[in-house]
């Protein structure tokens, strides 16, 4: 059956990621689009990922869930996709803000940015608790392996193929060892040999032009 606790290393990514946002567009001066534009595109790329990590929940986990689980574990699955619907209209109005933000670096479109990505952090850290504490038991329990395997298959086939080490590096960053076991246990031999090698040094470079270090603070919160 499946083993879903790769999902803490994803969600970490996001918790410490997304929480360093407002604060890496408030750094940015008025007037630098060179800045402005790399910030956003960092901050687009994290968007992207969440977005696609949740239409794989959406297309391939829910369905079953609703198909295998007892009748109980259905307002839960229903909590779930609302969660997902509220946190993608969130991310939209982020993306929109990034957009304005990055053609102008203004003042005003800097603000509101960051405190569209304010108001996504909450409802965003509440939807990964509740998956956390509640529905990866219940993956583990109607899932079988290569089920959950085709998620994250699904989700990763989804992103340009350049930013897959950066994108693997982020997951590496700061995991624990026996995360980073159970992210090599999902993924074929090559894949592994490559990623772990490459991604690393691409999430240490990608973070000393974005944040300025290539250790950012690992915030869980």
């Amino acid at each position: 059956m499946a083993d879903s606790r790769d999902m803490y290393v994803v969600h970490k990514v996001f918790r410490r990621e997304f929480a360093a946002v407002p604060g890496l567009v408030r750094e940015v001066a008025e007037g630098d689009v060179t800045r402005a534009g790399l910030v956003a595109d960092h901050v687009g790329l994290l968007t992207f990922v969440l977005t696609k990590h949740h239409e794989g929940e959406d297309l391939l986990v829910w369905p079953k869930l609703l198909e295998r689980g007892a009748a109980e574990i259905t307002p839960m699955v229903e909590t779930m996709e609302h969660q997902h619907e509220a946190l993608h209209r969130a991310l939209a109005e982020v993306d929109a803000k990034l957009d304005q933000w990055r053609r102008t670096a203004g003042t005003g479109e800097r603000e509101a940015l960051a405190a569209a990505v304010e108001r996504m952090i909450p409802p965003m850290v509440e939807h990964l608790d509740t998956e956390e504490t509640h529905v990866l038991s219940l993956i583990d329990k109607y899932l079988t392996a290569a089920e959950w395997e085709a998620v994250a298959a699904a989700t990763m086939g989804k992103m340009p193929k350049s930013k897959l080490p950066l994108v693997f590096g982020m997951a590496l960053y700061g995991a624990e060892p026996e995360q980073v076991r159970i992210l090599k246990d999902t993924l074929p031999a090559p894949a592994w040999f490559m990623f772990s090698r490459l991604g690393p040094r691409a999430f240490a470079k990608h973070s000393r032009r974005i944040h300025g270090t290539a250790t950012p603070a690992l915030v869980t919160d």
